[in-house]
């Protein structure tokens, strides 16, 4: 684990706390969700090497599903990512979880981040979870603006690896809506370029892996992805009951999948 002395923003992240809230998580995202999905999660490096996951910000529900995608495909690692440091002073219990402050849009801030960044990624083990546009953002937004802590970080380290990370919330035939997320080519960071360069190139790994999501969403098939979570399924209310008693009058198993109406 790091080094942590009085200076530091960091709070090594509580392995127990996170196991009590990543149970949490499941019950949570599992009412109000019928699955969370990734594709291409072989590409989460398994070496224990300096790891950044940058994704697009498409709901508040991203943090939340980070964690359990964090300790689904990378278990033994450390997991961090920033928070507004306003926010986080009313949620200390978030910072034993690997949150750290940031004052966002400030000279203050940009300093906070890497300095944070960089304590991070000199430890083996520990991951890097960013947000780089900063803000809410259409998955379909071309081409992504972000803002310039991330290439600053990945120009001033010199050797890192990132993986950008693609999520869309959508609906396919359930009444709940699914979370779909897609892992994109790792990029190895090998060599000297200027933050503009780092900036553009990290864009466009985004966007592809974007690209890749959209395309696998549009195919409504989830043999096409890993199911990480599964919640509710059924329609509920009049139509339910219907599924039921035509299940009944026809002899047939009840299924609560919503895919099955299309039989009855």
């Amino acid at each position: 684990m790091p080094t942590h002395d009085k200076s530091s923003e960091l709070v090594p992240p509580s392995r127990r706390l996170l196991s009590l809230f990543s149970v949490y998580l499941h019950w949570y995202i599992g009412r109000h969700f019928h699955a969370m999905r990734v594709a291409n999660g072989s590409r989460f490096p398994r070496e224990s090497g300096p790891l950044i996951v940058y994704a697009n910000h498409a709901s508040w529900w991203d943090p939340l599903t980070f964690v359990v995608i964090s300790r689904y495909f990378l278990p033994t690692a450390s997991h961090y990512g920033p928070m507004d440091a306003a926010a986080l002073k009313h949620y200390g219990f978030l910072r034993k979880l690997g949150l750290f402050p940031l004052e966002a849009g400030t000279r203050r801030g940009a300093a906070q981040f890497l300095r944070a960044a960089e304590e991070i990624l000199s430890t083996s083990n520990s991951v890097l979870w960013v947000t780089p546009e900063g803000r809410f953002t259409d998955m379909r937004t071309r081409p992504a603006v972000f803002r310039p802590g991330l290439a600053a970080v990945v120009a001033r380290l010199g050797a890192c690896t990132l993986v950008p990370l693609a999520t869309e919330y959508t609906f396919w035939d359930e009444r709940l809506p699914e979370i779909l997320m897609c892992c994109g080519k790792p990029i190895e960071v090998v060599g000297r370029r200027s933050t503009e360069e780092w900036s553009e190139q990290l864009a466009a790994g985004l966007a592809d892996a974007q690209d890749e999501l959209t395309a696998l969403a549009m195919l409504r098939d989830p043999d096409r992805f890993e199911t990480v979570l599964s919640g509710r399924v059924g329609i509920s209310g009049v139509y339910e009951g219907w599924k039921r008693f035509s299940a009944f009058l026809t002899g047939r198993d009840y299924e609560a999948s919503h895919g099955s109406i299309r039989h009855l």
